[in-house]
């Protein structure tokens, strides 16, 4: 090339970015491209997980040419902007480069479109194979550049349009100018030439999703002008030069990764970290842990209060360290079980290393609602989360350049938390040490845009998934998804559950092993199944034999069993043609019925928990216990604002949790009147529970709230714990109306079809509940539960094929029902399935070709995705604002200005009347409400829908009255006539 001055020429005007997206000076195509493999080097010294970097040693030559390999890999990431295609998009930059003698016809390229990520892949094809590659190895790589925009193509994608006829993709010097693009780069770096870079070993499909993530990473990095300005000489595009930008861009930014290479906790660190001794079941989960022999799956199967978590941390420490990970992902059912296990987190990673606490991230929709969250990133703008994906008026795609056109993402570290860079839209995985909902790796098994930045989030880390029971089927099918991906990336996953079906148990561990075999399908029907309660199932591919292991232990558990006493209080469940009055008439009844309960078991004082399935159940009952406790009532559910919201789950917490106890600040008396949020993660202690019938899982989840904790005073009435079931009727009787309390006698059960709430039957569907009924049934007339010890039994009969399990005049019924409940299951399946990451068929695919054919759009943030991963009728989020005369106010009363325009000091209480609204009202939100007029400009409300309330907070919405009451929440009125 030195001896062709007309192509140094020509190299010296090819642009990678523009003056306006460079800072005011273009920079110049070899400059990018170095940047971000100086970036890739950061990456290497200060952010990859051990685990990877000793795969792309492997890769590259396997004797530690990883890291110049895997420079070379991100830096390329651009070769097909060296094509008029893309040189044509700036005018000042097109007319320089056709001086230099690489012209086009502009009449003809005009016409069509030649992306510049489908050209890349397309000219390191040809270049690699021209330079000697194997073809296994030229099929892996260039689908990393072909996608780096976020979506791979098919192979036959990469092509420009015939009808361009060589006018997109170059005729003339064209050609001999794109491959000393490539050819200059690779020298570069240290390679003799394009042959000196090919890799030994082609990495497995997971793998290059997951290298895929991470060039796209430091692309980003290297497009941040502030770092990188323009540089539009030649001679000064050197990758010493493009070395210092990155380290200083690196410093700017506070970027770095979890804790490196982890020495093994040794024989003290549990007490060392939790300051107590470990419990026999957590013994027997790190010891588990320290006898697998590669990555795996880690099923643990513990009763509520068991210490899972903390067993489960202690294992990823373990696991860590053997493996190579260089933090974890804590993934929990919802974000209101995710804010404590955050503060979880923090502490135990704090114990690992000094300094580890900062790092770590909540991902979360609603983490700005987290006062610890908050304190650790204020002053950041954490709202300002880059929306990528389009393009701009060059057609470069944004997510090339996300801080140029959308606005400035923040640089540094927070204050006392993560990277600011890492608080971006799809970056959240990317931090070190993550806790959020399970959402997040589900988003990782759907076929969306830039899915490989969400998967290099988790690879490369250890994955805790808490509560996993609590996936429905849809859900379940991209959990699964997720299990496959992480299995064949070496991942390891340790999954926690108190309640978890055997064929659940199965599922997973199938889903895992498939993907670190490689396989398409595989089914554990050897695993064997824990004869014991707590249990942890280990299961792993040999590394040599290639064979499937299983590892499975059981102990006791460190509590005796509670002798749990079941009671029945049938209600009238009217039919499906009653009228509105009978119904009112029937819930009136069936409010009543559990106040006399109440009132006659708390005579002595105590605290109860009762647990409703429907939040209209939840409203009315609050309403009828306060006209007997006064304030001794608490009632929490999801259609709360989410300010009020999160300071109740806090009183709640703080009156019946741990430290509430003898002395601690437990009151004489309260009754907390709650949805399905009390039934998980929700560290609350009850001397009695009533609650709504529900599957047999869920039941015995909310029974894990009774007696939860020692040292605590209880009456003499409430000395043994006792649950209450109630929420069902039957079709012979009106069910039990008369307020004498719980029934013992099972024959209120024993009619010929058990009848349940039209809400009930919604959410769970009849089988679970006619199979829980039986066991409610049975429990009843037969003294009660030994918990937890007979829990994996009562799961295994609430889902089992046994039609021992019910009665005799139910089983007709029952059959009915399980066929039904099976084809819906079938369905939603089936349903999930068209958006998982790898389709039926394609997951033994070897490269990442074509695996964004048929993609769902992508997003800017997770917003999108919540009706991808969850099923069901999509619901949305309003604020509530109040509005007397022409001024609106916040909830609480607080002026906002004319046109609603929010001071920064009540932004916070303005975002704290967000609710939820039924799916109900989705179409009319999306028709009539909008963000008032004075939002539109604000980055954290400009999307946000106002439903405005009159001076008596309420409003009229789909032909119904709306109304939010400080104590009861949003309240739903009769429809408007």
């Amino acid at each position: 090339m030195e001896e062709d001055p007309e192509l140094v020429r020509m190299l010296s005007v090819l642009w990678g970015k523009s003056a306006e997206k460079a800072g005011g000076k273009k920079n110049l195509l070899l400059s990018h491209l170095l940047d971000t493999a100086a970036v890739a080097e950061r990456l290497w010294d200060g952010y990859l997980a051990p685990s990877t970097r000793e795969l792309l040693d492997e890769v590259a030559d396997g004797h530690g040419g990883g890291r110049r390999f895997f420079s070379w890999l991100c830096g390329i990431h651009d070769c097909g902007k060296a094509t008029p295609a893309f040189q044509r998009l700036w005018p000042e930059g097109a007319d320089v480069v056709r001086t230099a003698g690489l012209g086009w016809h502009e009449a003809t390229a005009s016409k069509y479109r030649w992306r510049h990520d489908c050209a890349g892949g397309y000219l390191l094809r040809s270049l690699l194979t021209e330079a000697g590659w194997p073809d296994e190895h030229v099929a892996w790589v260039w689908p990393l550049v072909a996608g780096h925009h976020g979506l791979f193509p098919r192979e036959d994608r990469l092509r420009p349009p015939v009808k361009a006829r060589g006018q997109l993709s170059g005729v003339g010097r064209w050609p001999e100018a794109q491959r000393a693009v490539v050819e200059y780069f690779t020298r570069e770096l240290g390679f003799a030439d394009l042959m000196g870079v090919a890799p030994a070993k082609a990495p497995s499909r997971a793998a290059q999703l997951h290298l895929s993530g991470l060039v796209v990473m430091a692309d980003w990095i290297a497009s941040d002008e502030r770092h990188f300005p323009g540089v539009d000489e030649l001679a000064r595009v050197k990758l010493e030069n493009a070395r210092e930008r990155s380290e200083q861009a690196w410093a700017a930014l506070g970027l770095r990764g979890g804790w490196g290479k982890l020495a093994g906790p040794g024989p003290g660190a549990f007490e060392e970290r939790f300051g107590q001794v470990p419990r026999p079941s957590q013994t027997m989960v790190i010891e588990t842990a320290q006898s697998m022999a590669a990555p795996g799956l880690l099923v643990v199967e513990a009763p509520m209060g068991e210490g899972k978590t903390k067993a489960a941390l202690l294992a990823a420490e373990v696991l860590a360290a053997r493996f190579g990970a260089d933090g974890v992902f804590v993934g929990m059912p919802t974000q209101a079980t995710s804010d404590p296990m955050f503060s979880q987190v923090r502490q135990w990673a704090e114990g690992v290393e000094e300094g580890l606490a900062s790092q770590v991230a909540l991902l979360h929709g609603k983490r700005m609602f987290n006062r610890e969250w908050r304190r650790l990133v204020e002053g950041s703008p954490d709202d300002v989360e880059a929306r990528f994906g389009g393009v701009d008026e060059y057609g470069d795609c944004w997510d090339d350049d996300p801080y140029g056109l959308q606005g400035e993402s923040g640089g540094g570290a927070a204050a006392l938390g993560p990277a600011q860079w890492f608080l971006g839209a799809k970056r959240g995985l990317l931090c070190p040490f993550v806790v959020g909902t399970i959402d997040q790796l589900l988003f990782a098994a759907t076929r969306t845009k830039h899915v490989m930045l969400r998967v290099a989030g988790l690879a490369g880390k250890v994955v805790i998934l808490d509560e996993v029971h609590a996936a429905d089927v849809y859900m379940s099918q991209f959990l699964m998804e997720g299990l496959r991906w992480l299995g064949q990336a070496g991942v390891p996953v340790v999954l926690l559950s108190a309640t978890l079906p055997p064929d659940q148990r199965r599922d997973l561990v199938s889903a895992y092993l498939a993907g670190a075999a490689s396989r398409e399908e595989y089914t554990a029907h050897e695993l064997p199944v824990p004869r014991g309660y707590p249990s942890v199932t280990a299961a792993w591919v040999a590394p040599e034999a290639g064979d499937m292991r299983f590892s499975v232990a059981e102990c006791a558990g460190w509590r005796a069993n509670l002798e749990v006493a079941v009671e029945l209080l049938p209600e009238s469940v009217p039919g499906r043609s009653a009228s509105r009055e009978q119904r009112r008439a029937a819930q009136d009844a069936a409010d009543r019925d559990v106040a006399a309960l109440l009132a006659r078991e708390l005579g002595d004082g105590g605290c109860a928990l009762v647990i409703r399935n429907s939040v209209g159940r939840a409203q009315s009952l609050c309403q009828q216990l306060r006209e007997r406790f006064g304030d001794q009532v608490r009632l929490l559910h999801g259609r709360l604002a989410v300010g009020p919201r999160a300071d109740r789950t806090e009183e709640c917490l703080r009156l019946l949790g741990a430290q509430a106890g003898n002395g601690g600040g437990r009151p004489p008396r309260l009754v907390l009147v709650a949805t399905q949020l009390a039934e998980q993660s929700f560290d609350v202690d009850a001397d009695l529970l009533v609650t709504d019938l529900a599957p047999i899982d869920l039941l015995l989840q909310r029974v894990g709230r009774l007696h939860r904790h020692n040292g605590v005073d209880r009456s003499e009435r409430l000395a043994s714990p006792r649950v209450v079931v109630t929420g069902f009727g039957t079709d012979h009787g009106a069910g039990h109306t008369g307020g004498s309390g719980g029934i013992t006698d099972a024959a209120a059960l024993d009619g010929p079809r058990p009848r349940f709430l039209g809400a009930s039957e919604f959410i769970y569907g009849r089988w679970p509940l006619i199979r829980a009924a039986a066991l409610v049934r049975r429990a009843a007339s037969e003294g009660g539960w030994r918990v937890p010890g007979q829990v994996p039994t009562l799961v295994a009969d609430g889902y089992g094929a046994s039609s021992e399990v019910v009665p005799p005049a139910w089983r007709e019924d029952e059959e009915e029902d399980c066929r039904a409940w099976e084809a819906e299951q079938q369905e939603r399946a089936e349903r999930a399935a068209r958006y998982l990451l790898a389709r039926r068929g394609d997951r033994e695919g070897a490269t990442l070709a074509g695996l964004h054919y048929v993609s769902l759009p992508g997003s800017g943030g997770d917003t999108g995705l919540d009706a991808v991963v969850r099923d069901g009728e999509s619901s949305t989020e309003v604020i509530l604002v109040v509005r007397k005369g022409e001024v609106y106010r916040t909830l609480s009363g607080r002026v906002l200005g004319v046109n609603g325009d929010v001071p920064e000091a009540l932004l916070d209480e303005v975002l704290g009347g967000t609710v939820r609204l039924p799916p109900r009202y989705t179409a009319q939100v999306a028709e009539q409400l909008r963000p008032l007029p004075g939002w539109l400009g604000h980055s954290r409300l400009r999307f946000s829908p106002a439903l405005v309330l009159d001076e008596q907070r309420s409003c009229v919405l789909a032909d119904r009255r709306l109304s939010y009451d400080g104590d009861l929440g949003l309240v739903e009125e009769d429809a408007v006539t």
